[in-house]
């Protein structure tokens, strides 16, 4: 009875770079998903605070201010006490605008996908490569600030998002300055925000603060 004997097998090293690219995740969609969660949770905590549109439209409330400065405020009262309704408004004037003009909408998507999808979320290992050359970070860094620039300052994109804020500004401040504050309570705990745009600019800043940890171990 024969005997064969097999070939010793050799074992094989697989470089450590490619085994940590084949066992992680690619880090972009976590990072991406974090950072939608988090915008996601603020607007959620911000839509919980909402007064009940039934007392933005109590028509028996309504009384013609006394002079400029008590119109200025029951604007301030109006908006420290109808502050997520106020920017609700603002948002849909704002939505609305866009609805109605698809190109701008279009440019708008377009420019805020190519943020993130070319700068904030794809992982530096990646450089961006158009028409056969290789981009570094500040290279796109700067095209996508030059192509911001250019739409929102040499486009009717630019015009159309002042004129919806101004509008939506305009309804806030009529309605703030006709609504009587009177029986409006206001918790005491509660700081009145200084500007139209303050609730929108802490929600940001949470989420940003949130996602920098993953949005930066993206950029390594």
């Amino acid at each position: 009875m024969s005997s064969t004997t097999s070939p010793p097998v050799l074992p094989i090293s697989v470089p450590e770079s490619q085994s940590q690219s084949q066992s992680q995740p690619p880090i972009a969609t976590p990072a991406f998903r974090s950072f939608i969660t988090h915008i996601s949770d603020s607007v959620r905590h911000g839509i919980s605070q909402r007064r009940p549109w039934s007392e933005l439209a109590d028509r028996s409330a309504f009384s013609k201010p006394e002079s400029f400065s008590d119109a200025a405020l029951r604007v301030r009262k109006n908006y420290s006490y109808f502050r997520v309704n106020y920017l609700s408004v603002i948002a849909i004037i704002l939505a609305f605008s866009l609805v109605s003009h698809p190109f701008s909408l279009l440019v708008l998507l377009g420019l805020l996908s190519a943020w993130l999808f070319l700068y904030l979320f794809r992982p530096s290992d990646q450089p961006l490569v158009l028409f056969g050359r290789a981009f570094s970070d500040k290279e796109t860094l700067g095209i996508l600030t030059v192509s911001s620039l250019f739409v929102v300052f040499l486009t009717t994109v630019g015009s159309l998002l002042i004129s919806a804020l101004l509008v939506g500004v305009a309804v806030v401040c009529a309605h703030g300055a006709f609504r009587v504050p009177e029986d409006l309570f206001l918790d005491e705990q509660e700081n009145p925000a200084t500007g139209f745009l303050s609730f929108l600019g802490g929600a940001a800043s949470n989420a940003a603060v949130a996602a920098a940890p993953v949005v930066a171990a993206a950029r390594v």
